[in-house]
């Protein structure tokens, strides 16, 4: 009998068999992806002798072993025949039966029963006559007994590049031996206390514990670094072949903005264009924007964009520039007649710098008369008062600029279509911010273009590589690893930053490193904006090839996903509510596999439908929606109505259409945080989703990033907060998604981290103020240094050195960018973490939101001059604090020194080190507090000196320096004395 752990074939979704030892049968040893022995001898058979995933050649033993022990060749080809007719949503069979099973016994209802007999039987109908038919109708005589071509359909559109192992086995090695220090180090620690300034020793060893225990959570998702490589050149062999209508799958792109006025139109304008000149199918793009402000100024600059891209389009295609926004276009300084060969390009480009520099003027145009709102409101052309005059309570809005109107571009081709969307508010609703307008856009899209997948970006993120979405379609069109990929996130990469990247916008270290090892366990995490969805995987579904959850606990492991030997006999607890989720959404899973042909019914019989498999309770009330949700391919009826489908798009961005349904909680963005992106990523990962990270040379997006120290302390504060409200949610990786054994461990470490990590504060700004405590007080955390506590301190000091420099080396992530976001980190952690996690908790446990003001000043410099800006911001006041109190720290301590001699500089050296290694990292956050003019906000300098002062002044009543003198000496003493 076959193990209920053994791995399931990702091509049929049989088990994968055992081989002549009696182990699990594996086809690749490079990536073990699970194949079974019919798949593999079907592969043989057609000449395919590489691996389906990692691209890598079959072991030439393997290879000779199955061509010896090949059976009965009808049987393989029945089989797999059998499995070629699911499609690439379906679900599995056993859920269906038992769901209708189960419909029959629940609703009693013969009627239904023979209702849903005969839809089976039109279905079967369908599939065995019209296929046929169709088929040969659409491919000439001639070319009916021809096959495909195997190469293209055989070679992958992606494979895996491992790290070399040259490289990952050191530094595996390494994080081994710091772990194995780390224990030794710590024994030392807890059996050695120091008895003179025993708070001090205690407040330092629960902060490096906290420490120690910080740096797993992030090393150890990093365990499995790999790097992707995509092949578009097979993609456009596969689905775009010549004298054929293009079969590559449409793309919805969300463009989110808000406040016209801090998020400038014409950066939005931009970000627009350089999506409507995507080097991709016309047809297959549609470009959906959300005006979560109802500004009018936001419409009439999309009015003036529609209108510009009939010329920029084109001119972008024709000489295939890039990138394809014209503000950074136009503002590069290379020489842009490389590679350029046609004698028109110059003029033409000079004729489109001529009109965009026009399109500027009339945006600025009206971003200036936006200034100043008339006390009537703001009025549209025919005089007519803008529905959007109360941001706070208007109803919903959809203007269509460019695709259906009919417009074309001036040399008469097609442009993508161009949505102009703003949801319904009313007072005393919440509207859940940007992830309730992501949801609404989802719904918006469905019953307009319903494209199988979307795209997402902020406002400031402009496409800077024309075939981004190529590579994305590398992953989700490939049937082979496309099946499970819930979405493709892309790295982000900023302009206009200095070249230093002080404050580490950049994230490179999170972007080169973390998110590369997390796409060695089970993809990267979902980051806000450059990530392509599938769309299946938004409606809460679980991915196609996860089998059903067993009823009893499964063996397979979490850890690694494929064995079943490593954890025996161990039963992972299940949580009723996860159960319970699990099954509602197989219920689901098993109608969308029935029920994919619905549009061949008639109206009675798909609204009985929707009713009775309780649709509306989750996605709402709207049919033309939840028929959208069945379509595997996506696409809308070529018999609908635009005028029908605008209403009803009106529908379903309504304010209470969300009410008594699972948008938000088990669909769509997720509520409950700030910082969205995390928590919806986490949600489908625990479905049993993967996620694919894709790292083109030329980088997909570019955004912008502020680069002042105060913005950038308010965003880290944000996304911290975030963090903190996830920790104090259901939906806490602590406790959260371990029902079905879906989500691996590794993942779920990297998960818990994304959380906890605000709350790194407390410890890091306890340990960042010992150092000055211990100058003041001449005290200090360690004792007297035995040889064997030297060499565990020298060896964990090595670790560390040697770990960042194998890590750099395989990621190839520079130094100083290693060292920009070790600095971030402490200045971040001692303001923005801290500030996020008392914020959370007053928010989550008082209900009080705490709200951060910045005032901005001017400055005078003219390159990276808001660098230089300085704005008043609480945040500030405990770096600035720790700052001040340990440079008064080092006064003091050699000002001691020298005082007690000779003898004292040796337990000073340490203390000074301790203290320097605090300013050292807090060297930017100095810089960006003084500024190029070496400019202070005053309320900065006296908050931190009044603290400083108020420390100080404790310690001097303290009498750190004074030795105790008994009462009874010195009253004698003084009895002495003759007055």
């Amino acid at each position: 009998m076959m193990e209920s752990g053994a791995p399931v074939c990702h091509t049929c979704g049989e088990h994968v068999g055992l081989n002549t030892n009696g182990e699990a049968f594996v086809a690749c040893n490079e990536c073990n992806f699970p194949t079974c022995k019919t798949c593999f001898e079907y592969e043989l058979k057609e000449g395919r002798k590489v691996c389906l995933r990692c691209g890598n050649p079959y072991d030439e033993n393997l290879l000779d072993d199955v061509e010896k022990a090949s059976g009965d060749r009808s049987t393989m080809a029945a089989h797999l025949n059998k499995s070629q007719d699911v499609p690439i949503h379906a679900r599995h069979i056993s859920s269906v039966s038992t769901l209708d099973s189960e419909m029959t016994e629940d609703n009693g209802n013969p009627i239904w029963k023979n209702r849903v007999e005969s839809w089976k039987e039109k279905k079967n109908k369908k599939k065995k006559t019209s296929t046929k038919v169709e088929r040969e109708a659409q491919v000439p005589p001639e070319q009916q007994m021809e096959d495909k071509p195997a190469a293209d359909a055989s070679q992958p559109l992606s494979t895996i590049i491992l790290i070399p192992k040259n490289r990952l086995a050191p530094y595996r090695t390494v994080i081994v031996m710091r772990l194995i220090i780390l224990g030794l180090f710590f024994h030392y620690r807890v059996t050695n206390p120091v008895e003179s300034a025993f708070g001090l020793w205690l407040t330092s060893v629960i902060c490096e514990i906290w420490f120690a225990f910080s740096w797993v959570l992030d090393q150890f998702p990093k365990w499995y670094p790999i790097n992707r490589e995509t092949y578009i050149d097979r993609l456009s062999a596969r689905y775009e072949r010549e004298g054929e209508p293009s079969e590559l799958a449409a793309v919805d792109f969300f463009v989110s903005t808000v406040d016209p006025l801090k998020e400038p139109p014409l950066i939005t304008a931009n970000t627009v264009l350089s999506i409507l000149a995507l080097d991709y199918p016309v047809d297959k793009v549609s470009c959906y924007v959300s005006d979560d402000g109802a500004a009018m100024l936001t419409f009439e600059s999309l009015v003036e964009t529609a209108d510009f891209a009939r010329k920029w389009v084109p001119f972008c295609k024709k000489f295939s520039i890039e990138p394809r926004t014209p503000e950074f276009y136009f503002s590069q300084k290379i020489d842009y007649l490389k590679d350029k060969v046609q004698p028109s390009f110059v003029k033409e480009r000079r004729a489109m710098k001529r009109d965009y520099e026009e399109f500027k003027i009339r945006i600025n145009a009206l971003v200036a008369k936006a200034q100043k709102t008339p006390e009537e409101g703001w009025t549209m052309q025919d005089g007519t008062p803008w529905p959007g005059n109360n941001t706070r309570d208007h109803p919903g809005m959809i203007q269509v600029f460019l695709g259906y109107s009919g417009a074309r571009d001036i040399e008469g081709n097609e442009l993508p279509r161009l949505v102009y969307v703003s949801r319904e508010k009313r007072p005393g609703y919440q509207h859940h911010k940007k992830a309730g307008a992501e949801n609404a856009l989802v719904r918006v899209s469905a019953v307009l273009t319903n494209a199988p997948f979307i795209l997402n970006l902020d406002c400031d993120h402009y496409i800077n590589n024309s075939k981004a979405v190529r590579e994305a379609m590398c992953f989700l069109m490939d049937p082979q690893v496309g099946r499970d990929v819930c979405y493709v996130q892309f790295p982000q990469r900023f302009d206009g930053i200095d070249r230093s990247d002080r404050y580490a916008n950049r994230n490179i270290v999170f972007f080169d490193v973390n998110m590369k090892g997390l796409d060695g366990i089970q993809g990267p995490v979902y980051v806000g904006t450059g990530c392509v969805f599938n769309r299946q995987a938004l409606y809460g579904y679980g991915p196609p090839s996860m089998p059903s959850l067993p009823k009893s606990s499964s063996s397979s492991c979490s850890w690694c996903g494929c064995c079943s030997c490593c954890c025996p006999g161990k039963k992972a607890p299940k949580d009723p509510s996860e159960l319970y989720r699990d099954a509602k959404r197989e219920e689901l899973d098993a109608a969308i596999f029935n029920l994919r042909e619905i549009e061949s019914y008639d109206d009675y019989e798909r609204s009985m439908l929707i009713s009775q498999m309780s649709f509306e309770k989750t996605f709402g009330f709207s049919s033309v929606f939840i028929e959208s949700t069945l379509m595997e391919n996506g696409g809308v009826a070529e018999s609908s109505n635009p005028s029908t489908l605008i209403k009803e798009a009106i529908h379903v961005i309504s304010i209470g259409y969300e009410e008594k349904t699972e948008w938000g909680k088990e669909i769509g963005w997720i509520y409950g945080s700030v910082t969205e992106d995390i928590l919806t990523g986490f949600k489908m990962h625990c479905r049993g989703w993967r996620s694919i990270y894709c790292m083109p040379l030329r980088p997909a997006f570019k955004g912008s990033a502020p680069i002042n120290l105060s913005d950038r302390l308010h965003q880290v504060l944000r996304w911290a907060l975030g963090s903190v409200e996830i920790f104090l949610s259901r939906h806490c990786p602590l406790w959260y998604g371990f029902g079905g054994g879906r989500l691996k461990w590794l993942q779920r470490l990297a998960y818990i981290n994304t959380i906890v990590y605000p709350f790194t504060s407390l410890p890091l700004i306890a340990y960042c103020t010992l150092p000055a405590i211990c100058l003041l007080t001449g005290k200090f955390i360690i004792p007297t240094l035995s040889n064997l506590a030297s060499v565990l301190f020298l060896g964990l000091f090595l670790s560390i050195i040697v770990t960042a420099v194998l890590e750099l080396r395989w990621s190839g992530v520079s130094i100083e960018d290693l060292w920009r976001n070790e600095q971030f980190w402490v200045i971040g952690g001692v303001s923005a973490h801290l500030f996020a996690v008392f914020q959370g908790f007053l928010k989550m446990l008082a209900g009080i939101d705490t709200n951060f003001t910045v005032t901005a000043k001017a400055a005078d410099d003219a390159d990276f001059g808001e660098l230089y800006i300085v704005k008043w911001t609480t945040l500030l006041i405990p770096p600035t604090t720790l700052l001040i109190v340990n440079m008064v720290g080092v006064v003091a301590g050699f000002s001691d020194a020298l005082n007690k001699g000779y003898e004292a500089w040796g337990p000073l050296f340490g203390k000074v080190f301790f203290s320097m290694w605090v300013i050292l990292h807090l060297y930017p956050f100095l810089k960006g507090l003084m500024g190029r003019q070496n400019r202070t906000p005053t309320i900065v300098v006296l908050w931190s000196v009044l603290l400083a002062s108020v420390f100080s002044l404790v310690w001097v009543r303290i009498n750190p320096f004074v030795n105790t003198v008994d009462s009874t000496t010195v009253a004698q003493s003084c009895i002495s004395i003759d007055c």
